[in-house]
């Protein structure tokens, strides 16, 4: 019979410590979409993200093949101080987790006290007997135990569990992000050498065009007005080139940035870049929702709201734990240790808050609005990552077709060019002529080389609104 009444409460204790106040976790509904629109067909079916996200972590900038850039990811990685913070942040985060964990296991204490004591003469109720000072040695052993009975620690270990793993997909999010920039600012420096080198070519031909002028000027043939044109052209290139150089000075500096070294000590030397852009596979895009480390996060911190509901509603029950203390005390050193002075203490410990002004009310509401919010969050970066994937797939798209048409726009422009400058010899065109060529010219290349240089840029932001390239 005592052996049957054991086993049920046990039994019973363990239905109660399975307890949980926490709802069923659904995650937040989100738009029901079939396909991206700017995809080339056929395109990807959406898959929500669950748990855990399939973050990717591939050094995805290698699909650029260009050796400085990725010596440049490498250096961010190690020196960025942004995604210092970020680790550290993240390790702040697994420590709260650890710290929530403790509460599943009991606390054990120690507390040794020897001190003299002087009681008042006029101590009331004092006894003529007792003495002026005494002594007080006390050494005790205590252990306390919660009995989560209502879930309460268990949701606070879950709820920093969904934390913990939101803070590890922000890492992720903030590398990733800090990764794309770092390659758009580099391919922009590199766009700006191309420009730079075109216009230092273009200076040269402008140059010997000037001079040409001034030789027909000299010889009667050209009026002092086509000298004054090629002039201005040649002025307008000078002008040009600073502007290039200013902008270029400014990407390299935030090159030197992301790449955690002072501008001040940080140079580019001038290169031309590969213009191999990372075709976009059909239908890669389908498991967005899975990859991209800010969409995981703003899950598990509904995952988290979720469980913190429960912790909110454990609140309206008592809390009950068990305590064990035990030690010696003497008012002598010399016995101190012995059986005599021993003591101890067991039971078990309820508390409840029979009236707190609504309090508890208050904080359930709070939990779900919090939870509510949450929700909300998760829905707009699940909105925000259509949007960033449509954009970039159709700059992609749109790209591919604008720099095909600026290259026929600029073996044109350079034929009318060639054209135009051989008439201007013969004498067939006045310097008007030549002076539109070269400024057509000019301007189809320049846009070409934009045009080159925005197609790597799309790549990029792909990528990154992608959660991180792809197989």
């Amino acid at each position: 019979m005592h052996r049957a009444l054991c086993m049920t409460a046990c039994a019973m204790a363990a239905m109660l410590t399975a307890c949980s106040f926490a709802p069923v976790y659904h995650a937040p509904a989100l738009p029901q979409v079939s396909a991206f629109k700017e995809a080339p067909p056929p395109s990807g079916v959406w898959h929500y993200a669950q748990w855990p996200a399939k973050v990717r972590h591939d050094e995805w900038w290698k699909a650029f093949g260009d050796p400085s850039l990725d010596r440049f990811e490498t250096q961010l990685a190690q020196n960025n101080p942004q995604l210092a913070a970020a680790v550290a942040r993240h390790d702040q985060s697994s420590a709260d987790l650890d710290t929530a964990r403790s509460g599943l296991f009991p606390s054990l204490t120690l507390d040794v006290d020897s001190e003299q004591n002087r009681q008042s003469d006029y101590r009331p109720l004092r006894g003529s007997s007792q003495p002026d000072t005494y002594g007080a040695h006390t050494v005790t052993l205590g252990v306390s135990y919660e009995l989560d009975l209502w879930g309460r620690v268990r949701n606070e270990v879950r709820a920093g569990a969904a934390q913990q793993a939101a803070s590890a997909d922000d890492l992720a999010a903030v590398k990733l992000l800090l990764q794309a920039d770092l390659a758009n600012a580099y391919f922009e420096t590199r766009g700006l050498d191309e420009q730079a080198d075109l216009l230092t070519r273009t200076q040269i031909a402008d140059a010997k065009a000037l001079t040409l002028t001034k030789n027909r000027h000299a010889g009667g043939i050209s009026s002092e007005l086509d000298v004054y044109r090629a002039r201005t052209e040649l002025e307008n290139v000078a002008a040009d080139q600073a502007r290039v150089r200013r902008a270029r000075a400014a990407a390299e500096h935030a090159l030197a940035t992301l790449a955690g070294v002072p501008a001040s000590l940080f140079t580019l030397p001038v290169a031309q870049t590969s213009d191999a852009v990372p075709d976009v596979p059909a239908g890669v895009p389908s498991a967005l929702l899975q990859r991209r480390p800010d969409i995981a996060a703003a899950e598990q911190r509904a995952v988290a709201a979720n469980y913190a509901i429960g912790v909110a509603r454990a609140a309206w029950f008592p809390d009950i734990s068990l305590g064990l203390a035990g030690g010696f005390q003497s008012d002598d050193p010399g016995n101190w240790l012995s059986a005599p002075a021993s003591f101890w203490s067991l039971g078990p410990e309820l508390a409840v808050d029979l009236f707190d002004g609504g309090r508890r009310n208050a904080m359930d509401h709070r939990a779900r609005a919090i939870f509510d919010e949450r929700s909300a969050d998760y829905r707009q970066v699940a909105l925000q990552a259509f949007r960033e994937v449509e954009d970039q797939l159709a700059n992609v798209r749109e790209l591919r077709s604008e720099a095909q048409h600026e290259s026929a726009a600029a073996d044109d422009a350079t034929g009318a060019l060639a054209l135009a400058t051989g008439q201007y010899r013969d004498g067939a065109v006045s310097y008007l002529d030549v002076v539109a060529a070269q400024t057509s010219a000019l301007d189809a290349q320049r846009s070409l080389i934009q045009a080159r240089t925005g197609q790597l840029l799309a790549a990029v932001n792909l990528i990154r609104a992608l959660g991180g390239g792809w197989d």
